[in-house]
């Protein structure tokens, strides 16, 4: 099994498509990655070297950020926002939906689960 940045890669899965495991990296840039390394993107990761790894390995961590350095960098921005006080800072403080959507319905991934209303007692 290959490690990569601190990720287990699944041997049966193409390295086109295992690289994508990896937070940060999407099918174009799995591929970019391949083709940098001169690795073929349909080889499985149980057949890869010790030396195709070291190449993909080293590529990934200089030329891209991934895992804990893109989250923190991620959380960073909206640390900004937040501090700033700007429309998407506090829409994010508030747990609602940043980029225009409605929220009369459908915003329930954002709000979370609805809460039951008491009714008033007489």
């Amino acid at each position: 099994m290959a490690r990569i940045v601190g990720v287990d890669l699944p041997k049966h899965k193409s390295i086109g498509i295992a690289l994508t495991y990896i937070f940060g990296i999407g099918r174009s840039t799995a591929q970019k990655i391949c083709d940098d390394t001169g690795v073929d993107p349909s080889i499985k990761v149980g057949d890869l070297d010790d030396e195709q790894i070291r190449k993909i390995r080293e590529n990934i961590q200089q030329n891209y950020k991934v895992e804990g350095a893109l989250k923190a960098e991620i959380n960073m921005n909206i640390k900004r926002l937040i501090d700033i006080g700007c429309y998407r800072g506090i829409r994010h403080k508030m747990g609602l939906p940043v980029r225009g959507q409605r929220t009369s319905t459908n915003a329930r991934t954002r709000k979370g689960r609805r809460r039951a209303v008491m009714k008033k007692r007489k």
